[in-house]
């Protein structure tokens, strides 16, 4: 062995390696800053009134997170009950169905733009479409712009999950007579159920921390409502509003929020890694 070209090698591998875990180190350093920075200042404004009232008005003491709590709960909750059967379904006929079919080619052209394309863009798209028609804006645009950010996630991740299926599954359900649709829902679905959750929840953590859609659809609303046709406060817009201000418990209000969307999208995150490793 040429001796030169084992340490010529050897060097550039203990280089590359540096660098590699320099890279790692930094990366985790800052994620950990900004996690205790966050931890420290979000768990300051963690007490019962956060959770039970409402945000303050302009120069007043004390308030909560009540009514953008529930109504962030009522917009994600109803985009995923409106976002999985449709994901999940164009899923099935993606995997299932549309080997062949133009239809579903321009169906994964179109999800693979609406994956890539900034959330702000679908924000405007709702606003032109139904906020401007009628005229103000409610928690149903707002439903309407996350559902559009959830279902290309739940579609492509139902989709992979389905062809990860092995076709003997499909062959042997076929021939006892099974018909197609019944395999589909009974047979595939059921076998490939923790991946399409796992879909499932990773599109409910993306949507959950979502500011640009729901300042041009759902906006805010200082007072607690539960009408999701009136605009609606949310968890991500109050955020927004309240870091930027001049206020000290609108700011530190601010920071308790953004710690809860966190932990909420952690516990998701986590959820999903453990459906997903109870697939594998």
């Amino acid at each position: 062995m040429n001796t030169s070209i084992y340490k010529s090698r050897k060097r550039k591998n203990t280089i590359g390696l540096f660098f590699s875990v320099f890279a790692m180190g930094l990366g985790m350093f800052v994620l950990l800053w900004i996690l205790f920075v966050l931890l420290s200042k979000g768990f300051a404004a963690f007490d019962l009134n956060f959770f039970m009232q409402s945000t303050p008005a302009a120069g007043s003491e004390g308030g909560g997170m009540a009514n953008a709590i529930v109504g962030s709960l009522m917009m994600v909750v109803s985009c995923t009950l409106i976002s999985t059967p449709v994901g999940v379904l164009a899923g099935i006929f993606l995997a299932e169905y549309g080997d062949r079919s133009k239809i579903a080619g321009v169906t994964r052209f179109v999800t693979d733009i609406m994956l890539s394309a900034p959330s702000i863009v679908i924000g405007l798209f709702v606003y032109a479409i139904v906020v401007a028609q009628v005229k103000h804006f409610s928690g149903w645009a707002g439903t309407i712009a996350l559902s559009l950010l959830a279902v290309p996630v739940i579609l492509k991740t139902t989709e992979n999950m389905l062809r990860l299926v092995p076709s003997t599954l499909r062959e042997a359900a076929y021939a006892l007579g099974t018909p197609k649709w019944k395999v589909c829902l009974s047979i595939i679905l059921r076998a490939a159920k923790s991946g399409v959750i796992t879909g499932v929840l990773l599109a409910v953590a993306r949507v959950s921390g979502e500011t640009a859609p729901l300042l041009f659809t759902a906006l805010n609303n200082q007072f607690f409502s539960a009408d999701m046709s009136k605009p609606m406060s949310n968890l991500p817009v109050v955020i927004y509003q309240f870091a930027l201000s001049p206020y000290e418990n609108w700011v530190n209000l601010a920071w308790g929020g953004a710690l809860l969307i966190t932990l909420t999208v952690l516990g998701l995150n986590i959820l999903a890694r453990v459906f997903f490793r109870e697939k594998s």
